[in-house]
């Protein structure tokens, strides 16, 4: 998903449309909220998978979940980020399974998030942790929900 993007050359307004045009931070790259501001980006990326064979497609939603979202300050968008990629894919599977021969399904993708359970983020400190287990369930299990 993120090449496929990629090869859009999106711009900072293309991550904002209308909705984020005065959000207070940079949002460039964040690629899970073109599921909300460009929908049709998200997609044609799907139809193209399909097109090209492929029978199961995933969500745009690789880093939608609230810990990773955070480095936006886009956390509370979390579940929509979630709920509008399943809409879309859902949406673009139902056109191609409208045909029985041709059975297409959607996977939910949830990625790593930007902070580690495992390891401390600071060096002189080896048994702080910047995300605890709670908080890293509480985020997939918001993110799976949608």
């Amino acid at each position: 998903m993120g090449t496929m993007i990629q090869q859009y050359k999106l711009q900072e307004s293309d991550y904002r449309g209308e909705r984020f045009a005065n959000f207070h931070t940079d949002i460039k790259g964040n690629n899970d909220l073109l599921s909300i501001t460009r929908p049709d980006i998200i997609e044609a990326i799907h139809k193209a998978y399909l097109d090209a064979g492929a029978d199961i497609i995933e969500t745009n939603t690789f880093s939608a979940n609230a810990i990773s979202q955070a480095d936006y300050d886009m956390q509370d968008l979390s579940y929509e980020m979630n709920l509008e990629s399943a809409r879309i894919a859902r949406k673009v599977v139902d056109e191609y399974t409208a045909n029985p021969e041709r059975p297409c399904y959607v996977a939910g993708a949830m990625g790593p998030t930007t902070k580690v359970a495992s390891l401390s983020p600071d060096v002189n400190n080896p048994g702080y942790r910047g995300v605890t287990f709670d908080e890293l369930k509480d985020a997939y299990y918001e993110q799976a929900r949608a």
